[in-house]
């Protein structure tokens, strides 16, 4: 890849940062914006693009935690915040304006809801863990939010909002994602649901 002049300086720059702030991560492009980084734990390998901001939130006296596995690339302006728990498995590849959460401000189910004339920062956080597993893709503009388990191997079409969680080896499309193709091992090839 070609860099201009400019690129080499700013990437010169986040790689000297890099090492001194997050000596497991290989390059954290900044700007990049870190809250609560001692709950942030940076795997060999981590790489991110510009303008990226990784969130642990405080609920009570406890902080999410957000964990990096080896070798996980990250594109531009991905959002990831965590009340409870966010694991993102090995040689994970991630394109830029993906959000994760594992967080909702107030509850919206039949058992417990909240009031719409109660201000949102004002509302009880609810988070259930995150968990991607390894060699997963997640394409351009993705969404995950709380609760999702994505297994080992699966690819997350661009655009796809990710509600609930998916097999191993599958492909997901759509609003809410839904799964089109398995990876059939036997067979060595993907194939339509």
């Amino acid at each position: 890849m070609q860099y201009g002049i400019y690129e080499i300086i700013k990437n010169t720059v986040s790689l000297i940062a890099t090492k001194i702030f997050h000596r497991q991560a290989r390059l954290i492009r900044y700007p990049c914006y870190i809250r609560n980084g001692k709950y942030i734990n940076f795997n060999h390998g981590f790489t991110s693009g510009y303008c990226c901001r990784l969130e642990s939130i405080k609920v009570g006296d406890t902080f999410g935690v957000i964990s990096f596995g080896k070798n996980v690339k990250i594109g531009d302006y991905v959002h990831i915040a965590s009340a409870s728990s966010v694991k993102i498995g090995d040689n994970v590849l991630i394109a830029s304006h993906v959000f994760i959460s594992d967080l909702d401000h107030g509850s919206y189910n039949d058992r417990e809801q909240v009031l719409p004339n109660t201000p949102p920062d004002c509302r009880k956080i609810y988070s259930s863990p995150i968990e991607i597993g390894n060699n997963v893709w997640i394409g351009e503009n993705v969404v995950i939010l709380k609760g999702v388990k994505i297994g080992n191997g699966s690819v997350i079409g661009a655009s796809s909002v990710v509600t609930k969680s998916i097999e191993e080896n599958s492909m997901v499309v759509g609003s809410p994602a839904t799964i089109i193709k398995r990876f059939n091992e036997n067979k060595e090839k993907w194939e339509e649901i």
